[in-house]
């Protein structure tokens, strides 16, 4: 690919996402799936003007997404919040990954595709979009919500949880030849995420200083070149470059400069995020995604039904009536970055085919499901059976939290 086509390749691509996305957050949708439907409308797989004939020309980019949607994630984590939930919330949240994970992974082997095929899905179903899920919430007005804080607590549990899976699944996606050399590459994945967690819970001093420029030009040109070389170092010691960059935000996210690099990170990870979904959408195939349309819409019903779930059992550990159970299960519905991240690994891995289709339509149907069903979860309160949840209303825990602040 020459330069200049290069160059048109990239500005097509930011252009027609932009285009899309805006066209679709008219009617309340979010801009995850619609970056993918740019990158598939305009992909060598379907008909009429193609950017490009090879997605992988655009690899790097995709890769940079890539580590700017993990290392904001990582930024955004706590370890002190996951602290404050107490028993309840770890609770809650263990619930939510064992229903979501286990019924995810019984459903992979269900599908015959193979061992690895089925751990990358467990993980894609199992795993909600953090971003998407903030969205809904601040776009619904529900924050103050009691259970909303719930609901965040839930993330947080899932981004921890995130880090591990990551380090345990990629040492099984490299096709170690024995146990032995899997559990090798496992210790020094876990080694180095030991490392990372220790920097990030006490060197926030430390790194305070080494990037506590008042420049907020020099700061940027700093954290970008740490994220992306952390993701780099991450790759050559057999752990994920995604994983390498979530660890990296969440060391810096314990420095006294992370309000400012929070700032700064954003119109990176939204631009280079863009790129990586609409040229995740480049990669889709019209005809393989027919193929997989049943056991899609056979794991969406699965998703709604273990959410819903996982959002009663959370609702009645603290307190909260049939709505707010509805409220949670719902919210915690989408999927987005890191069933697509998953997708992009078993793509690499050379796994079995239908995974990043099956992956796509998943995402894509339930990252429209999702956002209309938080919109009328106050009407569909009777996907929980009367009498399943018991306890304070929302509107008086909200009474409750407004009186003791």
């Amino acid at each position: 690919m020459s330069s200049g086509h290069a160059l048109l390749a990239v500005g097509g691509a930011f252009l027609a996402a932009g285009v899309i996305a805006r066209a679709g957050a008219r009617i309340g949708l979010p801009t995850i799936p619609l970056f993918m439907l740019a990158g598939f409308v305009f992909g060598p797989n379907t008909p009429g003007l193609s950017l490009v004939d090879d997605p992988s020309e655009l690899g790097v980019l995709a890769g940079l997404g890539l580590v700017f949607l993990l290392f904001y994630l990582g930024l955004e984590f706590s370890l002190d919040d996951l602290a404050k939930g107490g028993r309840k919330l770890v609770w809650s949240g263990l619930i939510y990954l064992i229903l979501n994970i286990g019924g995810g992974l019984a459903f992979g082997f269900l599908l015959g595709w193979g061992t690895r095929e089925a751990l990358v899905i467990a993980g894609a179903i199992g795993i909600s979009s953090s971003a998407i899920v903030t969205k809904l919430l601040l776009e619904a007005r529900r924050m103050n919500n009691p259970e909303s804080r719930l609901i965040m607590g839930i993330i947080v549990i899932e981004d921890l949880f995130l880090a591990l899976y990551l380090a345990l699944l990629q040492p099984v996606l490299s096709g170690a030849g024995s146990f032995g050399s899997a559990m090798a590459d496992f210790g020094k994945a876990f080694a180095f995420l030991i490392v990372m967690a220790a920097l990030a819970r006490w060197g926030g001093r430390v790194v305070s200083k080494l990037f506590g420029s008042a420049d907020d030009e020099l700061l940027t040109v700093c954290f970008v070149g740490v994220a992306v070389m952390g993701a780099a170092v991450a790759e050559e010691v057999g752990v994920s470059d995604a994983i390498g960059a979530f660890m990296v935000g969440m060391m810096l996210g314990g420095s006294k400069v992370a309000p400012r690099i929070h700032k700064l990170v954003l119109p990176l990870r939204d631009a280079f995020g863009a790129l990586f979904f609409f040229i995740f959408g480049l990669s889709i195939d019209p005809n393989a995604v027919g193929s997989v349309v049943v056991p899609v819409l056979i794991a969406v019903a699965l998703t709604i039904v273990l959410n819903l779930g996982a959002g009663a059992l959370a609702a009645r550990l603290h307190g909260f009536d049939r709505q707010a159970g509805v409220n949670i299960g719902l919210t915690v519905l989408t999927r987005g970055e890191f069933s697509l991240v998953l997708a992009a690994m078993a793509t690499a891995a050379g796994l079995d085919s239908r995974v990043a289709p099956f992956v796509a339509g998943y995402v894509l149907l339930l990252a429209v499901i999702g956002p209309v069903a938080v919109i009328r979860s106050e009407k569909l309160s009777w996907l929980l059976p009367a009498g399943i949840v018991r306890g304070t209303s929302t509107r008086e825990g909200r009474d409750e939290v407004a009186r003791a602040t």
